[in-house]
């Protein structure tokens, strides 16, 4: 009811402006805000990756780029936050505007392009906080860094962020920057995979903790593509696979005044294409890599569809804005037992 209210209010601002109101709003609540959460877990822990998640619902990357918020996010009742997506330098994004929701739909298309205030400050903001739950934290590449030289960035951030993240999500499937899909090709993946896990087991063995690494794909991916996923992902074997991203497609938006703005689209849309790509990555990998289910969940139903479909955890985003923190409850209850 409380958030009903309040959405109400916000759904009237730009969507950039109700989102930045929203969380300094939380923040202004201070310990308060954790009467509008979840409350604490209930016997709802799972380990994956080889960490004990407290729940398996998590915040997808984008809510809290910055690393800003993770006390409030945290008081909620997600079981981990990932931050991000992170940069090796400051980067402003894409221009305004670039977040458009679609209420009937349930969702929203964005073309924020990885804007955020760099992976060293990023750090700080980490480091002031007294969030100890499982951070993860999603790594991406600098708008006017080359492709070719893309893996230098995820390098660069994997280095600054390894002690401090619980997990590393590489980031190659946003549609927001120029050609960063392209890294999902065969050949590029290979290269970029083969590059950033020898990386990780340096640094596991200089800090003495090996940190687990998943990879963030997009929904818009052929059989083929699929297929090539998985044979990569074995091959160099990472640790887990987040399923997925937004998707350029615009099925069961056509006709919403916004459906031709230029972006990826999350929420309610992208949840069948969503989770037939986890179905299918569930499929080829048979158990041998786990994966997080996230695009287009807004209720306890969809939570454990993903489950079905093959996710060990789920990631919420879009449908926490549309539905607020009542979503986490209902997803966790969903999922429990």
């Amino acid at each position: 009811m409380l958030y009903r209210l309040a959405r109400s209010a916000l759904f009237r601002l730009d969507p950039e402006t109700a989102h930045e109101v929203a969380l300094r709003s939380m923040c202004a609540l201070g310990p308060a805000v954790a009467l509008l959460g979840a409350g604490a877990d209930r016997g709802e822990e799972r380990t994956v990756m080889g960490i004990r998640f407290p729940n398996p619902v998590g915040l997808a990357a984008g809510m809290d780029k910055n690393a800003e918020y993770l006390e409030p996010m945290a008081a909620l009742g997600f079981g981990s936050i990932e931050v991000g997506t992170v940069t090796p330098r400051p980067q402003p994004g894409n221009p305004k505007p670039r977040l458009f929701r679609l209420v009937e739909q349930e969702a929203i298309i964005n073309r924020m392009g990885f804007n955020n205030v760099g992976v060293e400050k990023m750090l700080r903001n980490v480091g002031k906080s007294s969030f100890r739950g499982v951070l993860g934290i999603n790594i991406g590449k600098n708008l006017d860094t080359p492709i070719e030289r893309a893996a230098d960035d995820y390098l660069a951030c994997l280095d600054a962020v390894y002690d401090r993240a619980t997990y590393v999500a590489v980031n190659i499937s946003s549609p927001n920057t120029k050609n960063l899909r392209d890294l999902q090709s065969r050949e590029r993946l290979d290269e970029l995979l083969g590059a950033i896990m020898a990386r990780r087991d340096q640094l596991a063995a200089r800090a003495g903790a090996v940190k687990p690494l998943a990879v963030k794909i997009a929904p818009d991916l052929d059989d083929e593509q699929i297929a090539a996923i998985v044979e990569l992902s074995l091959k160099h074997r990472i640790d887990g696979l987040i399923a997925t991203n937004t998707t350029i497609g615009r099925a069961g938006v056509v006709g919403h005044r916004h459906a031709n703005e230029a972006g990826g689209l999350s929420g309610r849309p992208v949840f069948a294409l969503s989770t037939e790509v986890l179905r299918k990555l569930a499929r080829g990998l048979a158990g041998r890599i786990p994966l997080i289910g996230v695009g287009g969940i807004l209720g306890g139903a969809d939570a454990k569809a993903k489950i079905d479909a093959g996710a060990s955890l789920v990631q919420i985003y879009t449908g926490f804005i549309f539905r607020g923190p009542d979503l986490i409850a209902e997803a966790r209850g969903a999922l429990k037992g």
